[in-house]
């Protein structure tokens, strides 16, 4: 597979491994109503933010969206966009890499991008996620007429999609609502009890034909028709015999005309996407500046919103209700808000201060129930809640000890996640956090077991061994110090690992 290089491509790709564990800090004042909810504001890089959410979200996000910088050399108020190009595929890659990490095995990743970018991103995406998962090439028309500017001016943005693995869309993508255009197409004209219906085309391509397809169909008067030339009928002799004494196929009103099969409105599930999203569909600039305006005011709008239909055409067909959510370019928060109205869970992550001026007052009023953007369509009435958060300490200090901030909690979500590569599930609140593989997996730190003294919480002793849950099989300890020697750790079935030096980075 063809891949693309550029200046410092080397440093991009190991970035992610030098990027420190960083904690996450909750901001309690930042934050909005109910206690209980998982969706999340994090102000900060996306890099290290990114890198903070493995321990918990590795393998757990069901679709990712993000809107990056075009790298279109303009300034813009909340971004800086003027990146040199090489600098903006260094900027992309690590990312990238990371988003991969979090997404579920049927999970998805939506990237919005304009031309300037767009074909240089393919390719990196082909490289980081593999050109087998690519999925499609949306064409978003975000305009509602030419740049008078321009003799030839662009009237649309690309949404490039991939998913983690190569499963079909049909197992993970959902069907959209039959829309009213589509509607307009179901009628009964033969009165038929089963309700309205919309004749479809009964032609096949013969690349992958049988035999079985290719047959003469005669009409209720008589007249014949062979398949078309070039094609085939789509469905076996049989299998159309037994549409045709269900009454599933056409011949026009007349009963004269090439055959047709007949879809019932009340057998649709819905209809399926495709690639071409049209303004009047999901909306166009001008509606997103209004909705931004809206809510902040044209003095204090955000510069390159996405309307809140376009993100819920994508999370129509990628997630359903309760599915987690990810935006690592948030901007003004659309992804958050509409994820928030359509009952999904959500990450949002935004560097700067607007995380806290604009996405942070916006979702408190889609809280409030705000009626903007998607919310009638939706009945959305109101409610739920976010945690805010900051990036914090490295778990490291600079003389390579745990960072005195850090705790139990916390170690033990990253030493999890390093020896088994899957999140926590649960809050760590014991020293044994887990077994994975038949290996038990604990920690000695912070006072755990309730006493601090060297020569026992944190310090592997026969005292501290007898008083942890047991395990059989293998067993990995994580301690500041260790009393047993090498024979009776082999003994014991016992992985010493000591703290600070044998704490990996992620």
């Amino acid at each position: 597979m063809p891949l693309l290089d550029w200046l410092n491509k080397q440093d991009a790709v190991h970035t992610v491994q030098k990027v420190s564990y960083r904690l996450l800090e909750a901001v309690p004042e930042l934050g909005a109503c109910d206690p209980n909810t998982e969706n999340m504001l994090i102000q900060g890089d996306n890099l290290q933010a990114l890198k903070a959410l493995l321990p918990l979200y590795a393998g757990k996000v069901k679709c990712i969206y993000i809107d990056p910088p075009y790298n279109t050399r303009s300034a813009f108020t909340h971004y800086d966009d003027n990146l040199e190009h090489s600098l903006w595929l260094s900027l992309m890659y690590p990312r990238l890499d990371l988003l991969r990490e979090l997404l579920t095995e049927d999970g998805s990743v939506w990237v919005s991008i304009d031309d300037n970018e767009v074909h240089y991103l393919k390719v990196m995406m082909d490289e980081v996620f593999g050109r087998k998962n690519f999925v499609a090439n949306v064409v978003w028309q975000k305009r509602t007429s030419p740049d008078n500017r321009l003799r030839l001016g662009a009237a649309h943005d690309a949404i490039l999609v991939y998913k983690k693995n190569a499963f079909t869309q049909n197992e993970s993508f959902n069907q959209l609502a039959v829309n009213e255009g589509r509607m307009k197409d179901f009628k009964n004209p033969d009165d038929d009890p089963r309700g309205a219906w919309a004749s479809t085309d009964f032609t096949g391509m013969t690349g992958h034909a049988t035999p079985n397809q290719f047959y003469t169909i005669v009409s209720p008067n008589g007249k014949s028709y062979p398949p078309p030339e070039g094609r085939c009928w789509a469905l076996a002799e049989e299998t159309f015999k037994k549409l045709l004494a269900d009454n599933r196929v056409w011949f026009g009103k007349d009963g004269n005309a090439r055959p047709r099969l007949k879809r019932f409105l009340n057998e649709m599930d819905g209809q399926n996407a495709w690639t071409w999203w049209t303004n009047a569909e999901v909306g166009h600039n001008q509606e997103a500046k209004k909705e931004i305006n809206e809510l902040f005011g044209a003095s204090d709008a955000f510069d390159t919103p996405k309307p809140e239909r376009l993100l819920q055409r994508i999370l129509q067909i990628a997630t359903n209700e309760n599915d987690l959510v990810l935006d690592s370019f948030l901007g003004s928060g659309t992804t958050a808000a509409v994820a928030h109205k359509m009952n999904r869970r959500y990450i949002g992550i935004e560097m700067g201060e607007h995380a806290q001026t604009h996405c942070q007052p916006r979702l408190k009023k889609v809280i409030e129930g705000e009626q903007g953007g998607i919310s009638k369509a939706v009945n959305w009435q109101g409610g739920g809640g976010f945690h805010y958060f900051r990036l914090g300490e490295t778990i490291f200090d600079e003389y390579g000890s745990i960072h005195p901030n850090v705790r139990f909690a916390a170690l033990a979500a990253h030493i999890w996640f390093c020896e088994t590569r899957v999140p926590l599930a649960n809050r760590a609140d014991s020293p044994l956090l887990g077994i994975h593989n038949d290996t038990a997996y604990y920690l000695l730190y912070n006072g755990i077991l309730g006493d601090r003294r060297p020569q026992s919480g944190n310090v592997l002793t026969q005292a501290v061994l007898d008083g942890l849950p047991p395990h059989n099989g293998r067993k990995i300890i994580y301690g500041e110090a260790s009393r047993f020697g090498k024979p009776r750790l082999e003994a014991e079935n016992i992985v010493f690992e000591q703290i600070p030096y044998d704490v990996r980075a992620v």
